[in-house]
């Protein structure tokens, strides 16, 4: 039986992300091993019968020795595990991981870029960072049994003109798909079903992690500004701080904007389907993305979208087909997207027709899924169709 490992940075990745691709995996035949540092849904995989390994890492940390440390404990994971595939999730996995799997002779990697996260963020630190760390990840991620996916042609180029990856070694598998069963259009006939709505004012719903590169500030600008032109909407904000990353906001920040009252701050939910029925608009303000999972759930739930223009999000929402691309970092830019669609219910109805419809064709699952298969099969992990 082929072994395939999941190497994530944190548990929540592999939970909310690659538990469907894991399941075709099993199907094909293959044990799928989640290695990952512990957290809340490492009980889940267990629940599923996924083996689970603790892959000690912190985020954050800079720390040479600290680092080093995890490079050796997962090499040391891949020699008691003897994977056949390791596939590894986001940047510091994918270098620590392919390392590791040199170190180890692991005869098959996938790497999959999902956003090139803070290393290329253009912040000071992470230059200096980067800097540093070119040789080694263009030593590491460049094996001849090293294979690249990326989700956008953005992050293709960059680490194609760094010489971080090898082109002919690359694949392009847009997002981890979406499931267009869960995320389904409201049925307009049913009563609302969240209880917490007590008004039938319209709904601008955005979900991400609270950073400040996801456009946190700007979405509580647009809803400041839309307020004070009195026009009657609610705001909501699903997510919570991300304490491993340098650009999380500050719990005094969000406690700030909290008490001002212009926005409601949901939390962590596992309700998104549901509370995506609720909602009129999807928002997404974010300064850079990879694919954003978030617009592929919202389109599949027919919503309009209104997200920031960058390739990323180009890539789901289509200027003036089903939503509208704002400049980044610019609230005012948002403000007026959201106010003209909040005054036209009939382009609202037609957006969301048609996000439904992009998320049918190009998006699906099941269409992601058998990219990432097919992959697998020309690296002979899985037998190839008949």
């Amino acid at each position: 039986m082929p072994k395939v490992a999941f190497v994530a940075h944190w548990d929540w990745v592999l939970f909310n992300f690659r538990l469907p691709l894991a399941r075709a995996l099993r199907k094909q035949g293959c044990e799928v091993v989640f290695l990952c540092p512990y957290g809340q849904y490492v009980t889940e995989f267990k629940a599923l019968e996924f083996p689970y390994i603790e892959w000690r890492l912190n985020r954050r940390s800079l720390n040479p020795v600290k680092e080093l440390y995890a490079i050796s404990r997962l090499a040391t994971i891949y020699r008691e595990v003897r994977p056949d595939l390791v596939h590894h999730f986001t940047i510091k996995p994918n270098l620590y991981g392919s390392l590791a799997a040199k170190l180890t002779g692991v005869p098959s990697v996938i790497n999959t870029v999902t956003g090139l996260g803070f290393v290329f963020s253009g912040d000071q630190r992470a230059r200096i960072l980067f800097a540093a760390l070119r040789p080694l990840m263009s030593w590491a991620l460049r094996g001849q049994n090293i294979w690249t996916v990326f989700q956008n042609e953005s992050d293709y180029k960059t680490l194609t003109r760094y010489k971080l990856v090898v082109a002919c070694r690359t694949r392009l598998i847009r997002g981890s798909g979406v499931n267009v069963e869960r995320f389904s259009p409201c049925n307009k006939t049913k009563p609302s079903i969240f209880v917490d709505s007590p008004t039938s004012d319209p709904i601008v719903i955005m979900a991400s992690r609270l950073l400040w590169e996801k456009g946190v500030a700007e979405f509580v600008e647009a809803a400041r500004l839309l307020k004070h032109k009195g026009i009657s909407c609610r705001f909501w904000l699903a997510g919570e701080p991300d304490i491993g990353n340098p650009r999380s906001i500050s719990e005094d920040q969000l406690s700030a904007w909290r008490e001002e009252g212009v926005v409601e701050f949901l939390g962590h939910r596992s309700d998104m389907p549901d509370l995506m029925r609720q909602a009129t608009i999807a928002v997404l303000p974010s300064y850079s993305e990879g694919m954003p999972r978030f617009l592929l759930e919202a389109a599949s739930a027919g919503l309009p979208l209104v997200a920031s223009h960058i390739l990323g999000c180009q890539m789901v929402v289509r200027e003036g087909v089903n939503g509208y691309l704002i400049p980044p970092q610019d609230a005012v830019a948002l403000a007026k997207a959201l106010e003209y669609l909040l005054q036209d219910e009939s382009l609202r109805s037609r957006f969301g027709e048609a996000s439904r419809r992009i998320a049918l064709e190009e998006f699906n699952e099941e269409k992601v899924i058998g990219d990432y298969l097919a992959l697998y099969r020309h690296l002979g992990v899985i037998m190839s169709k008949k």
